[in-house]
């Protein structure tokens, strides 16, 4: 019997009676069941996540179940639905199949029957979380895309038509749109999901050290190089490599990249002979690498190469209706398990807002709100960007810093203005690291000191 901590089902259905039933049913078989009895209201309960099966019927007020289906699998592409449909209803039953549903059922449904679907539902369910566990990986492994949007629906759609292939793909999009997610739904989708996903920031990693970490170094190569090294490349074999930030990439080594794309083979730092590879390469940028070409700061060549197949991000502000359903979903992921609500004027100036750092920019404020809220409303007093340092503010007029004779913490004014930086620069890292003047490496590094969330996400 399915543990009930396991199997949270979400049951949609506007027929009383038969959604009493089967919640019985589904009970006694050991599932939590939460119903709901319109679209609408299915989607504010998926917005919070955690249910890996639901069982919605066709004929809703609201919009159909067909409707449901694909806004569910929106929000949730690992959601599996079970769709009912009339009895003898077999192409609606085959559209549904189509569309993303798990299986279907008739209606009325025979009890035996309708227990066995959920069960085996919620078992594949539990199945795939186990092997995505098992695999890990990264920081943006275990997120989802939360959307509602036809633009993310139309993005994600090619990137499903395309991830069968070996296609280099590049994934282009403004700081905090889900570089590296698109990226790995590719991986997840594709043939060499069985193997390793290895993402590589090029603008994080010092230009001296980048060669030897992408391609890796044999012994006696340079100094300190006491043993071989497998770089970025031989750590993706079968798998997928995630070449994030390419535009940061030194003109000098993309000329080595375009070699290995091409030819299928990597010559490591001081190795004598070449290493064949099958990886496949999906880069991302946040800079228009077109015009980085006419510019000549990178390689007409390359940029070809890797732009056999391109998918670009909208960025926050183009796609409106996706930011409520973004903000429930944080607020749940880091809300401690109370439920939220935004206040209807809170929703308003959330969808009028630029959101720059897009929607990594909107999980840092429905962090610091949960963090900061004793209730959990989402209050207009928390849509405004904190003050740098309340305590002790810095005053700079003509080079001159006005100090507070009581003392300061130079630690606390060093994450304050971090911190100020950033937001300034809509959490982008590139713009931010040029900004202070200072290498992107010593940025990162600055980040995971203060514990500043952001650091990793594309």
């Amino acid at each position: 019997m399915p543990d009930p901590g396991d199997s949270p089902i979400l049951l949609v259905d506007d027929d009383e009676s038969f959604a009493e039933v089967m919640t019985f049913v589904l009970t006694e078989d050991g599932h939590t069941v939460t119903c709901a009895a319109s679209g609408p209201d299915a989607l504010r309960a998926l917005q919070t996540g955690g249910f890996p099966v639901m069982v919605t019927d066709l004929k809703m007020p609201g919009f159909d179940g067909m409707t449901l289906l694909r806004k569910a699998l929106g929000l949730d592409p690992d959601v599996l639905v079970i769709v009912i449909t009339a009895f003898g209803d077999m192409a609606t039953a085959v559209a549904a199949m189509k569309a993303g549903a798990f299986d279907f059922l008739p209606k009325p449904c025979d009890r035996d029957h309708f227990q066995l679907t959920v069960r085996r539902a919620a078992e594949h369910a539990r199945l795939r979380r186990e092997v995505r566990e098992l695999r890990g990986g990264g920081a943006s492994a275990g997120k989802l895309f939360i959307f509602v949007s036809a633009a993310m629906a139309e993005l994600l759609a090619r990137a499903d038509r395309v991830a069968a292939s070996d296609a280099t793909v590049l994934i282009e999009g403004e700081s905090g749109t889900g570089k590296e997610l698109v990226a790995r739904r590719l991986h997840r989708a594709s043939h060499r999901a069985g193997g390793p996903f290895v993402p590589i920031n090029c603008g994080a990693i010092p230009r001296e050290l980048l060669e030897s970490e992408l391609f890796g170094h044999a012994r006696g190569a340079f100094t300190g190089a006491t043993q071989d090294r497998r770089g970025r490349f031989q750590q993706a074999e079968g798998g997928t490599l995630f070449l994030d930030e390419i535009a940061e990439l030194p003109l000098e080594l993309q000329s080595r990249l375009l070699r290995v794309i091409q030819e299928k083979v990597m010559d490591p730092v001081g190795a004598d002979r070449p290493v064949p590879l099958n990886v496949r390469v999906v880069a991302a940028t946040n800079r228009p690498l077109e015009a980085l070409v006419r510019a000549g700061q990178f390689r007409q060549d390359l940029y070809f190469r890797l732009n056999v197949v391109p998918l670009s991000i909208p960025p926050l502000r183009e796609r409106p209706e996706d930011i409520l359903p973004l903000a429930r979903h944080f607020l749940a992921q880091h809300g401690g398990g109370r439920q939220w609500h935004i206040p209807p004027a809170v929703a308003r100036r959330l969808a009028a807002m630029p959101w720059p750092g897009n929607a990594r920019e909107l999980e840092n404020l429905c962090h610091r709100a949960a963090l900061l809220s004793d209730e959990p409303v989402l209050g207009e007093e928390l849509l405004a960007p904190p003050p740098a340092d309340a305590t002790a503010p810095l005053r700079i007029a003509a080079d001159t810093i006005a100090l507070p004779p009581e003392g300061i913490s130079l630690v606390a004014l060093e994450k304050a203005i971090l911190l100020r930086a950033l937001e300034m620069n809509g959490y982008n890292q590139s713009s931010t690291a040029r900004f202070l003047r200072i290498p992107r490496h010593i940025l990162l590094y600055r980040m995971e000191k203060f514990d500043i969330s952001g650091r990793g996400t594309t």
